[in-house]
């Protein structure tokens, strides 16, 4: 599932595309929301932003589509017209005079009143946003130190978009690698210390993936192994889905495993279990 970083690089894109742009007409294809064409035709659209792992797109009558890739949704921005060769459904499509924005697969789509947003059951339980920039480290520190979650196991807390938003599982593994800790560790195994190192580094992991388009290695080792000719996927990560090769800090085996129910990777020698 994409996590924080791609969304919020899929709500520029999407802001980019049609900010400011009145929308000729609109395909639903659900049936419940087939009456809000008429309510969205010739309207502006005004704000297109992210939270967490929804995206959200405002017009000048007070209405806010809400929509969530979960794992299988996808958008597409293309020319008027020009409708890509796709098996997948396609769920919802915005058309302005030149543009199109294509939304395949998802089954999550709503419309909402720009005033209630933060009543819907998904945004208003979100904890802090680590990509809202008037978000300091000091606030994702003091939401490490609430002692209502120092009792669950740190590979599902940090993925819980309750406790922070916008992590998903290879920000939790890379996240807790740099910090040196094991993911069935709890909060209330951590020193302070150790919390606010982990806090910070959730922070500046995601914006970091954020403003490279995913990297979340060492940006000087990042490049010279893209130098050397490696692909993307194969130079962006730490540990995340390399197992079998070696930590780059201490040379040992990079291993997977399941950990409070969810697949991670870890180094077993910079991430003690003890």
């Amino acid at each position: 599932m994409p996590e924080g970083p791609e969304i919020k690089q899929l709500a520029d894109t999407l802001k980019a595309a049609l900010e400011g742009k009145q929308v000729s007409r609109v395909f639903f294809a659900f049936e419940h929301l087939q009456a809000f064409r008429s309510k969205l035709q010739n309207r502006t659209i005004t704000a297109i932003s992210s939270r967490s792992k929804a995206i959200l797109t405002q017009f000048d009558n007070g209405l806010t589509l809400y929509s969530h890739n979960q794992l299988y949704g996808r958008w597409v921005v293309l020319p008027q017209g020009e409708y890509p060769d796709s098996s997948r459904s396609l769920r919802l499509a915005i058309h302005t005079k030149d543009t199109m924005a294509l939304l395949y697969s998802a089954s999550e789509i709503e419309l909402l009143q720009t005033a209630e947003l933060n009543r819907h059951p998904y945004l208003k339980n979100l904890g802090p946003e680590l990509l809202d920039e008037a978000i300091r480290p000091e606030d994702i520190i003091a939401r490490f130190n609430e002692p209502r979650f120092h009792r669950r196991q740190l590979m599902g807390l940090l993925q819980d978009q309750h406790f922070i938003a916008g992590m998903g599982n290879y920000l939790c593994c890379e996240a807790l690698h740099i910090s040196h800790i094991h993911p069935t560790k709890r909060l209330a195994d951590l020193s302070p210390s150790q919390r606010q190192k982990l806090a910070k580094n959730c922070l500046k992991l995601s914006r970091q993936s954020y403003q490279t388009g995913g990297i979340t290695n060492q940006l000087k080792r990042a490049e010279a192994l893209r130098k050397q000719g490696l692909d993307f996927e194969d130079y962006r990560f730490l540990v995340y889905r390399r197992a079998g090769l070696p930590c780059y800090q201490c040379g040992a085996e990079i291993i997977k495993g399941k950990y409070a129910g969810k697949m991670g990777y870890i180094c077993p020698v910079c991430q003690p279990d003890t």
